[in-house]
């Protein structure tokens, strides 16, 4: 039995439903299937909390995969597949009004760490009806990006990040959660696939 672990975040700015928590608890009443066992945590919007929790989930549990969603408040309708996560450039103070020492995530850390989940092979192989499924490489230095990079640092790859919209009339949070079902099982499928 597999054990997957899936994050979102709390209140953000003014955000104070965040939809990424709001999606990732959508996904947990759906389930994955039998053979997945899935187990949810709300990430507090702070570098060095959410940091504390992501070696934690890797030390402790050591999952197949580990899904990270936060939200994109930027986009209206537009899931964003996150390839990387980068190491270096945050200056922008989280919620506590601290940014991490160097303003990096992990000091002798690489520049970037990739996903072993190759996002474009999925982009290409999924629609979810209603909503556009776009890819990027930049998960904005912000909270998002650095738990990103910190988990792929001590999952060696085995992490993935989805931005998600605001909730809105058209993008419930049972639609998101819908969404990130369809979008999930392609990532374990390619998970197993790595394996065999």
């Amino acid at each position: 039995n597999h054990l997957s672990f899936f994050s979102g975040f709390g209140p953000f700015r003014q955000y104070l439903l965040n939809s990424s928590w709001e999606a990732v608890k959508e996904l947990s009443k759906r389930g994955l299937g039998e053979n997945i066992n899935l187990q949810i945590m709300q990430l507090p919007v702070v570098y060095q909390k959410a940091k504390e929790q992501v070696c934690k989930i890797w030390t402790t549990l050591q999952p197949l995969l580990t899904v990270h969603v936060g939200l994109a408040s930027s986009t209206t309708a537009l899931i964003i597949l996150e390839q990387c996560g980068k190491n270096k450039g945050y200056q922008e103070r989280d919620a506590c009004g601290f940014h991490p020492e160097g303003a990096c995530c992990v000091l002798d850390g690489p520049e970037k760490i990739e996903s072993t989940i190759n996002m474009k092979t999925l982009w290409k192989n999924i629609s979810v009806e209603g909503i556009d499924i776009i890819l990027s490489r930049d998960a904005g230095r912000y909270i998002c990006d650095y738990t990103y990079y910190t988990s792929l640092y001590y999952g060696n790859g085995r992490a993935a990040f989805i931005h998600v919209p605001p909730l809105s009339e058209s993008v419930t949070a049972e639609f998101l959660g819908k969404a990130l079902q369809t979008i999930i099982l392609a990532m374990l499928e390619q998970c197993g696939e790595q394996r065999e």
